[in-house]
């Protein structure tokens, strides 16, 4: 229940692991996190792909963490788009399988997303009136294959 950074020649790769579904929990938001940071500061590295681990991207929130206090917690779902959107370079969201909620949100904070054919996107929090704002537009964009750029 992490995420993985591996760095490829100039590309850093940050993949969610979580199963089943790579779900955001705190553990998994604190090293996705890191490992943007991380990617940041290498001068080396000149590109950040985001993927998920398995067959899917991410299912969004870790429903494990409902109404508990690791919800709220540092590094939160908002910090993890912050943290991407605000990267000075090129993060690319490496979309596969399910994205969904959170993952939805996090792929909007890329710069543009990469995606094939088996995928399948929702955002159900958008009912709901939980889905923040800037998410919507991008999210239009990813399903159009459009980038932020």
């Amino acid at each position: 229940m992490s995420a993985d950074y591996v760095v490829h020649g100039s590309v850093a790769v940050v993949t969610l692991n979580n199963p089943p579904v790579n779900g955001l929990g705190l553990v998994t938001r604190t090293a996705a996190v890191e490992a943007l940071r991380r990617a940041e500061s290498d001068e080396a590295v000149k590109a950040i792909v985001i993927t998920g681990a398995g067959k899917v991207f991410s299912g969004g929130a870790d429903i494990r963490e409902f109404n508990s206090p690791k919800a709220l917690t540092e590094p939160t779902l908002h910090t993890l788009i912050a943290t991407a959107e605000n990267c000075s370079k090129p993060v690319v969201a490496a979309i596969h399988g399910v994205c969904m909620g959170g993952g939805l949100e996090t792929r909007s904070a890329a710069t543009t997303a990469s995606r094939c054919r088996a995928r399948r996107s929702a955002c159900r929090k958008s009912k709901l009136g939980w889905c923040r704002a800037p998410a919507v537009p991008s999210a239009c964009r990813a399903w159009s294959g459009w980038s932020r750029a």
